[in-house]
């Protein structure tokens, strides 16, 4: 009887920790999902940051060509003793 009781015992032991652990791995796998879709999350957002940057230092550069071109223009009509278009034309 006593050893009917401690295998009772120790199956239920057995079937506790299978269940656990089925629990334990449902989790795992539940967290390794919620990871993946963060980092694609994440990713996405990091490629929109970059093409965003790459759209702003594309209008810097073109707003710095143009003052360059306007500023050589005037140091040029007033050098050459003419108006800022005709600079702008030679």
């Amino acid at each position: 009887m006593r050893k009917i009781a401690l295998f009772a015992a120790a199956a239920g032991t057995a079937l506790t920790l299978a269940a656990c652990s089925e629990k334990t791995e449902d989790a795992a796998a539940t967290t390794a999902e919620a990871a993946a879709a963060d980092a694609e999350a994440n990713l996405d957002a990091a490629g929109e940051a970059v093409t965003d940057a790459a759209a702003d230092v594309d209008a810097a550069a073109e707003n710095a060509a143009a003052t360059a071109e306007q500023e050589t223009a005037e140091v040029e009509a007033d050098v050459q003793n003419e108006t800022t278009s005709e600079a702008k034309a030679d």
